[in-house]
């Protein structure tokens, strides 16, 4: 019987492990099983969020629980087909090759802004549809750069322009039916520069030409077109000769837009740039919003990304005659309460599109303006009183949050609870293996 000890041991153990392991993957599977959390539920990082969400919150309070946000808008075209390229509304980046924890190509410490968390290839598959860039000569070639008296150096250089092309030239092939602008501050001096380096990383191939483009303030060439023919890149360069020159297209010659920096996010006011036309100028079909500060902050940024820029695109709405922008510029385009780009595109395209006050209202060959009646125009600027209450909170344009222990904590305890029990009765299995 003393010689049977050692395998009845070996028995015990190895039944043990197999409840263990079976406890471990039904602990597993279970856990995956539990959906991802939804827009406005608590949470506490970027992965229990659900897809296009992250995790977050605007405030320094820490008895406001971080919840999860949405940080991409929904796509317009994929509601309604069919329109002109004026009649959508696009999230654009202002100052988009300017990444947090970049360094700069050249070796050297960068002394620059920076304007936004992500790489382009990430800003694009969060919905981000539109982007400035400041292109300069350095070193023989063009870079993406800050200057200093118009200058590009060592310690405000990114990295070379073609690189962000690049990525740019790789969405576009992968999805066929989207459709990209750059507005490009134009410092480049070589003859034929910008053609050169567009032609090198492949995007012109899916050229828009100037030739399409309205100059008198009519309708764009409809995205259904824009698609099919495979031209959708829009470029648009600050100086005015290279129209003429390399056939890109001068963008105040299509496009109005606010003061950009501080002096245009004053409230009630909504003046035009300075190399813009008016605000309400019918001659040009597109409208450009910017709404950041002269100095980028990622903290505050939270907030003017909030209920401020929602306001500002109403103010801004009026004084551009009436219209809506077809851009929204914004550094740190994630970083809001919830109400933030996602929410001013939805409802800019919402108006645009179908004259409801969200593209969610939008529907094919619906008569413009059939939505709820009590929806009106402009927009009420959202406000958010986040509770602290473990079951409720307040809702904010029409959308509610509330804690989400039974999808976050219980996800947790759950998890913990088939755990422990595996490991109780592994550890009763093996002491029985030793006390018989």
């Amino acid at each position: 019987m003393v010689e049977d000890i050692p395998k009845l041991i070996f028995v015990g153990i190895k039944f043990s492990l197999n409840v263990f392991l079976a406890t471990l993957f039904a602990a597993t599977f279970l856990f995956a099983r539990f959906p991802a959390l939804k827009e406005g539920e608590t949470c506490v990082n970027d992965k229990s969020c659900d897809s296009g969400l992250q995790c977050g919150a605007c405030t320094g309070n820490v008895t406001v629980p971080t919840r999860c946000i949405r940080i991409r808008p929904h796509n317009p075209v994929e509601k309604v087909r069919g329109l002109p390229f004026n009649r959508y509304s696009w999230l654009m980046t202002h100052n988009s090759f300017a990444r947090m924890g970049h360094k700069s190509d050249t070796g050297a410490v960068l002394l620059a802004p920076m304007n936004q968390q992500d790489s382009i290839t990430v800003q694009l598959e969060n919905g981000v549809r539109g982007l400035m860039l400041d292109m300069y000569d350095f070193e023989d070639d063009i870079w993406l750069c800050h200057s200093f008296h118009g200058r590009c150096f060592n310690y405000t250089a990114f990295q070379p322009a073609i690189n962000v092309l690049k990525e740019v030239e790789a969405f576009l092939e992968a999805n066929p039916t989207e459709i990209i602008t750059m507005i490009i501050e134009d410092y480049v001096t070589t003859q034929s520069g910008l053609t050169k380096i567009f032609k090198a990383s492949g995007l012109g191939k899916f050229w828009f030409p100037v030739s399409r483009m309205p100059n008198n303030g009519s309708n764009w060439p409809t995205v259904d077109s824009m698609i099919e023919d495979n031209q959708r890149l829009v470029v648009f360069t600050t100086k005015s000769s290279k129209e003429a020159s390399e056939g890109i297209a001068y963008v105040w010659r299509y496009v109005v837009e606010n003061q950009y920096g501080s002096d245009g996010m004053q409230n009630g006011s909504c003046p035009n740039r300075a190399e813009s036309a008016a605000m309400n100028t019918r001659s040009r079909s597109l409208v450009l919003l910017n709404h950041f500060p002269d100095t980028p902050d990622l903290t505050e940024a939270c907030k003017y990304n909030s209920v401020p820029l929602i306001t500002m695109m109403n103010t801004c709405h009026d004084a551009a005659g009436k219209r809506w922008p077809n851009f929204v510029a914004v550094d740190f385009y994630k970083r809001s309460d919830g109400d933030g780009p996602p929410a001013a595109l939805d409802f800019a395209n919402g108006q645009l599109v179908c004259g409801c006050n969200n593209i969610d209202s939008c529907r094919p060959k619906m008569t413009f303006g059939d939505c709820d009646p009590l929806e009106g125009s402009p927009a009420p600027a959202p406000t958010i009183e986040a509770s602290t209450s473990t079951t409720t909170a307040s809702t904010a344009a029409g959308r509610g949050f509330k804690k989400g222990f039974a999808n976050s904590d219980g996800q947790r305890l759950r998890f913990g609870w088939l755990m422990g029990t595996g490991l109780i009765i592994f550890s009763f299995s093996i002491s029985r293996c030793f006390t018989m």
